[in-house]
């Protein structure tokens, strides 16, 4: 497996901690250093060009306030800017977290780690970094993402940019991986509200349990695993805007809830009486048709009308015909960024899939395509077996969504084979989420 050209630091004082950090981040990254002792931060950032920084947030016997890891958060985003960091915090220690997000850090992992998050937050400061660098270097960066020369595509766009510089609620509609987060993130950026935080949440992947513990937040003792009073992902997007990922999803004995806190714009923890007021803009989005859930009674209508102020509806790939090379252009830039690679060209056959690609997945399913080639390929160039897309090709327009539906089974089947029937390597390789891939089965009858 080619590692990452990146080089990661960990602060912490359990030895322990940079044990395990170091085995699991070796194997990915070239470069780790470990740091036991948070003075000798300064000497290490001097000497060496480190991208992201996994900083613990106390180091004091009897002392879990996180005030020595916001000061170290400080003295290191000024030390050396372009650094990213990481924070690293106990479970009921969020409300610190926040607060060091609000100081400069990039996010935060909880003690102990899921090893695929971890990984996933880690990747995704590099990237960071690499931007960082260039705009030291005086490099012009451009948006970090790709809009298009398609109609349907400017479209939306257009009206994102013009529903920015309002707080209505927008509702993005698109299959998945159609790119509603990051048309989401776009608006937040344009917005007024661009300087203060971005949460996002994926209600599709919110176990109902902890629905209303996680995005409400609660109070020490509401429940038996609540130590300590947390605030909910509403909360912590105070003055800035919370994205609301695959609203279709949420339980309708869970939608009055989220109705009242838009209606009333204040927040009721678990376990409290009293009423925080919010100043959050609302950006939801589904892969639904939330007007026939709405007339399917899965859907409340109030709550519908809430949240689609201005509805912007994203078109899928396959629809978008003359963005597919230049957007698998700026995806092969992207990924050769990613992993150091250079000079890194897509061949004529390649470039000939891609435009015929029924693309069932979206930007997610192309993305994940050539992401795999960078990394496969062994010379200069993209072929068509490291693409690796023979299961599947367009249709012409005139075919109906009979046989689209079709070709969509059997490639869920055939990579469900070639997995073992690993959901979440399936999930992954399609472009799709867990529970978008569980809908599917559902609907395709595969067991």
């Amino acid at each position: 497996m080619k590692k990452f050209n990146a080089s990661i630091l960990v602060i912490d004082d359990q030895e322990d901690i940079l044990f395990a950090s170091k085995i699991l981040l070796k194997k990915h990254f070239e470069n780790i250093y470990t740091l036991n002792n948070p003075k000798n931060v300064v000497g290490l950032l001097s000497q060496n060009n480190i991208d992201v920084v996994l900083l613990d947030m106390n180091y004091r016997i009897g002392f879990d306030d996180g005030r020595e890891g916001l000061y170290l958060l400080k003295e290191i985003k000024t030390l050396s800017p372009k650094t990213v960091v990481i924070l690293m915090t106990a479970f009921g220690k969020v409300e610190t977290a926040v607060e060091g997000l609000k100081a400069g850090a990039f996010d935060y992992v909880l003690k102990p780690w899921e090893n695929e998050k971890l990984l996933s937050v880690v990747k995704q400061a590099v990237d960071k970094s690499r931007k960082e660098q260039k705009k030291s270097n005086n490099i012009e960066i451009v948006d970090d993402f790709f809009v298009g020369n398609s109609e349907v595509i400017k479209k939306a766009y257009s009206l994102a940019d013009k529903v920015a510089k309002t707080d209505a609620n927008v509702l993005i509609l698109g299959e998945n991986g159609t790119g509603k987060f990051v048309l989401s993130h776009h608006i937040h950026l344009q917005s007024e509200r661009k300087n203060s935080p971005f949460i996002h949440v994926d209600l599709g992947s919110l176990n109902s349990n902890i629905f209303e513990s996680e995005l409400f937040g609660y109070a020490k003792g509401a429940f038996t695993d609540a130590k300590v009073d947390t605030p909910g992902r509403i909360e912590m997007a105070q003055n800035g805007t919370i994205f609301l990922d695959e609203i279709g999803n949420v339980p309708l004995h869970l939608q009055s809830k989220l109705l009242q806190i838009i209606q009333t714009k204040v927040v009721t923890r678990l376990g409290e009486s009293k009423a925080r007021p919010l100043n959050v803009r609302i950006i939801t989005a589904t892969n639904l048709n939330l007007k026939q859930e709405v007339t399917d009674k899965n859907f409340r209508e109030d709550l519908y009308y809430r949240i689609n102020t201005m509805e912007i509806v994203l078109p899928p790939l396959r629809s978008r015909i003359e963005d597919k090379i230049p957007l698998a252009q700026y995806l092969l830039q992207k990924m050769m960024t990613k992993y150091g690679r250079d000079e890194i060209t897509f061949d004529e056959k390649a470039l000939e899939q891609i435009a015929n690609h029924a693309w069932n997945g979206n930007i997610r399913e192309l993305e994940n395509r050539i992401e795999r080639a960078v990394i496969l390929c062994e010379n200069n160039y993209i072929t068509v077996s490291d693409l690796d897309l023979e299961q599947i090709t367009i249709y012409e327009e005139s075919q109906d969504d009979i046989q689209l539906s079709a070709v969509e089974k059997t490639a869920i089947e055939k990579i469900l084979l070639k997995n073992n029937n690993n959901i979440s390597k399936t999930a992954e390789e399609l472009g799709l989420s867990r529970g978008a891939l569980y809908r599917r089965l559902e609907k395709y009858n595969i067991k």
